[in-house]
């Protein structure tokens, strides 16, 4: 076997796992991880006024009409806080989506929360929760208080457990890393040698 039949033989290797190893690398992206871009409405922006209605003419300012609950929100913030204050919005979202969060986490064992799989639907509500209230009050989202709700969320229910940064690659990345090096020593050898070959001229 010839040095350049070797050097194709060797490329050959090279290029097929690198394609391998870029197309396994990003496969392995969890398609449940993938954040969908939130929309924010903002107080003065012309999708705000179209999704406005004054459905209760008793409250006097503007409530979004996103859900069939909008009214029931702005007449609480109506009767306890004359506006769509950030304090309207803390209570609804301590009363509603939060009590029912935490009332659902603790029905699951605590030794449980850490399985994304049991607690991803909860979460997603809770989301959701958050996202629903906020557009009928017509308070951009996400803001502040919410994502301060999300940070007490994982401090009080997530703070034990492992981080992915920590975690171990797949064993397929593994692989992937180590057999690309492997698979260049030998092309880069049999490079080396054609080029001393092609120099000197004597062979």
């Amino acid at each position: 076997m010839t040095a350049a039949s070797l050097s194709h033989m060797f490329s050959g290797c090279f290029v097929t796992l690198l394609i391998w190893g870029c197309t396994t690398v990003v496969c392995l992206v969890d398609e449940k991880l993938a954040v969908q871009p939130a929309t924010t409405i903002g107080y003065h922006s012309t999708e705000m006024t179209e999704n406005v209605t004054y459905g209760d003419p008793t409250i006097p300012f503007a409530c979004g009409n996103n859900s069939h609950n909008c009214q029931k929100f702005c007449t609480i913030c109506d009767d306890f806080f004359g506006e769509p204050t950030m304090d309207c919005l803390s209570k609804l979202l301590d009363h509603l989506c939060l009590y029912n969060y935490e009332v659902k986490m603790a029905s699951i064992n605590s030794s449980d929360w850490c399985v994304w799989g049991n607690v991803s639907g909860l979460y997603s509500n809770l989301s959701l929760c958050t996202e629903e209230i906020s557009d009928c009050l017509l308070i951009p989202w996400p803001n502040p208080l919410v994502e301060q709700t999300f940070v007490n969320i994982h401090s009080r229910f997530f703070k034990d457990c492992p981080t992915e940064e920590l975690s171990d690659p797949p064993p397929v990345i593994v692989f992937a890393l180590v057999i690309t090096p492997i698979c260049l020593i030998p092309v880069m050898v049999s490079l080396v040698v054609l080029k001393t070959k092609n120099g000197d001229g004597s062979s």
